[in-house]
């Protein structure tokens, strides 16, 4: 599930508060390359079982990710459900619990970067 006009597509910030915001507000910088870095927020569902990730992945725009100061740009936000062993369904139905949080985490880390 891919989340529209979440207002964080096209925010920028350096690296090095980006992390400390997404760690803020419930994320961790999970995958990264130089260029790219994807940070994640575990979201369990406790009605029916499940495992959600929301994801937000991000792409230097100056510098690289091996320094605090690189630049990095949101590109996206999107909801995945965890599959066994190790991947990410996007097309099933999330339950709004999960939507609800998933959103307070999205309002909660634009506010940090707004700030």
């Amino acid at each position: 599930m891919i989340f529209e006009n979440t207002g964080l597509e096209g925010l920028k910030s350096d690296l090095l508060y980006l992390d400390e915001s997404a760690t803020k507000a419930g994320f961790i910088r999970w995958q990264w390359e130089y260029y790219r870095a994807t940070y994640d927020c575990k979201i369990e569902d406790r009605q029916n079982g499940g495992e959600y990730f929301l994801r937000i992945n991000t792409r230097a725009v100056e510098g690289k990710l091996e320094k605090a100061d690189a630049i990095l740009a949101i590109e996206a936000v999107y909801l995945g459900k965890a599959t066994f062993p190790h991947g990410l369904e996007y097309e099933s139905k999330v339950p709004q619990a999960v939507l609800d949080t998933a959103t307070e985490h999205i309002h909660q880390l634009k506010e940090l970067l707004e700030a």
